[in-house]
């Protein structure tokens, strides 16, 4: 198994999906042991000196002038735990969780934060024997750190708050001695480094860089069969006219779509026909899914690099050098995942005007409603009203969390990201946007079967019949429900994808552009 080496090696967003998943093994190598055993001296010294240190031997937030003594910093640092673990709402998914502890192993084991090596262990230790803290979903405002889940993620350490653990939710308390193990005391700073940082909204960050990417990739495949099936022009893909405007997105874009349509017959059909132009929902593609794209890989990058940093305060340098400074606020990543929440809608807007518009009847051989006997039949005239509903749902979730800021802390937090809330909502609009491509994906093989016996190329092909073996064309009215899920798992699972790819090596045809390796991660 690979092994990956908590604070010295690179995480990249797919390598933190692969430690949650135990895919890959983290371990803590004997530098980074040693960094953190020097750290956590460092911050032992300054616990019995006279010199105040903020949430060493101070207080918190407007108590940040409030002097304790070095025997009171063990209570100093579990009250903290405490007394902000006060999340509400549902937990968060349990990958979440699994992300979090990832996420605040690599930035500890960086050996800035004081921690000591027991307490880095009893995490690592957490997720390998998957005794997985529950985290409340709401409370975060996104400054200071993820206070209040980062809190709940660590009750845990003192045998308190609960935890999933063997396939249930069980207190703590009872996992500790079922396994024999004994909660832990904090040493000084330690409850400070523990929940101050950005892991709850960048382990949510993750997941949109992850989820985002494999909606781009689907909302390509979904837009070049719907393209063929209304028999749209290859022309707005050409590599020359890319060139005169070489955002990135929109030239990796045209050339998929190029790739995916691959010596088509049905494109071969009408290529001097004498339509001038398509509908901007088709021809527009390269620049509506680019820029997406485009918005997508300013995520990736600024979470990889949230990912890697020092997120809480004070900044221990040396025992006679800290830092009291906003490492913690979220802002850095609450802007770019509101604009990734912006992206991933507009990739649901334009599929659902594409479906829309299949639904005319304009296209020759493709009749309207996607049926050829209607008036009995209302044929695929209603799922387009759930595309709708859901675009319209997302557009009002596009409001950006970051540009509010409420003041906590007495006014000493005077400016927060809400990132937390920007992190959760983009997923929420992913989600929704998955739906909308999987029926776009179901109307789009309807409109191709019109133009049997004409076949698309061979990765278009294999992604048809992949899905024809799962979901029948539509001849009359039918309970479409089950339809639709089939095709919305498709999209989720990334099925098409691996058909994609497999059938063009196979075929020795060019899907992959020169620009892919850019958009993996």
């Amino acid at each position: 198994m690979e092994t990956f080496n908590y604070g010295l090696d690179r995480l990249t967003a797919r390598k933190a999906l692969k430690l949650a998943g135990k895919e890959i093994k983290g371990v803590l190598s004997p530098n980074t042991r040693e960094k953190v055993q020097a750290s956590a001296q460092d911050v032992a010294s300054i616990a019995k000196g006279e010199k105040a240190v903020y949430g060493i031997n101070t207080g918190f937030g407007p108590l940040c002038t409030s002097k304790i003594s070095a025997a009171d910093t063990q209570t100093l640092q579990e009250n903290l735990l405490k007394s902000h673990a006060v999340g509400l709402g549902e937990p968060v998914p349990l990958e979440i969780s699994k992300l979090m502890l990832v996420l605040k192993l690599q930035a500890l084991a960086q050996g800035f934060s004081g921690i000591r090596l027991d307490t880095l262990e009893r995490m690592l230790w957490m997720l390998e024997n998957e005794v997985i803290p529950v985290v409340p979903i709401q409370g975060s405002v996104g400054a200071s750190g993820d206070l209040a889940p980062l809190s709940h993620l660590f009750l845990p350490l003192l045998g308190l708050g609960k935890v999933h653990f063997e396939g249930t939710v069980q207190p703590t308390s009872s996992v500790y001695e079922k396994l024999e193990m004994t909660a832990l005391s904090l040493g000084p700073k330690e409850g400070l480094a523990l929940i101050n940082g950005t892991q709850f909204m960048a382990a949510y960050g993750v997941k949109v860089v992850d989820r985002l990417h494999n909606l781009l990739v689907h909302a390509d495949i979904t837009g070049a069969m719907m393209l063929e099936g209304l028999m749209g022009s290859i022309k707005p893909f050409s590599a020359e006219l890319h060139q005169l405007r070489p955002f990135i997105g929109n030239k990796h874009v045209a050339q998929t779509i190029l790739n995916l349509l691959h010596k088509s017959e049905i494109v071969s059909s009408h290529l001097d026909c004498a339509r001038v132009q398509d509908p901007y929902s088709l021809r527009c593609m390269p620049q509506v899914h680019g820029a997406s794209r485009n918005a997508w890989l300013h995520l990736k990058d600024t979470i990889e690099t949230e990912i890697n940093s020092v997120t809480d305060n004070p900044i221990v340098f040396s025992e006679d050098h800290t830092i009291s400074g906003g490492s913690f606020h979220g802002q850095p990543i609450a802007l770019p995942l509101d604009y990734a929440c912006l992206a991933a809608s507009e990739l649901g807007n334009i599929s659902d005007r594409r479906i829309y518009l299949s639904l005319a009847g304009d296209t020759p051989g493709v009749p309207k409603l996607l049926l050829k006997e209607t008036g009995l039949n209302s044929g695929l005239m209603i799922p387009q009203y759930t595309t709708a509903a859901l675009a319209s749902e997302n557009k009002g979730l596009c409001f950006p969390s970051s540009a509010d800021s409420i003041p906590t802390s007495l006014g000493q937090e005077d400016h927060v990201s809400m990132g937390s809330i920007g992190a959760r909502k983009a997923l929420q609009v992913i989600g929704n946007v998955e739906k909308i491509l999987g029926i776009e994906l179901f109307y789009a093989a309807q409109a191709m079967d019109f133009h049997a016996p004409l076949k698309s190329g061979k990765v278009m092909t294999a992604i048809h019949e992949h899905l024809r073996a799962r979901i029948s064309s539509v001849i009359n009215d039918r309970v479409m429900t089950e339809d639709l899920e089939a095709a919305i798992e498709m999209i989720q699972s990334g099925e098409l994808v691996a058909i994609a790819n497999q059938t063009a090596k196979a075929e020795g045809l060019p899907y992959e552009t020169e620009w892919s390796e850019m958009f993996n991660y």
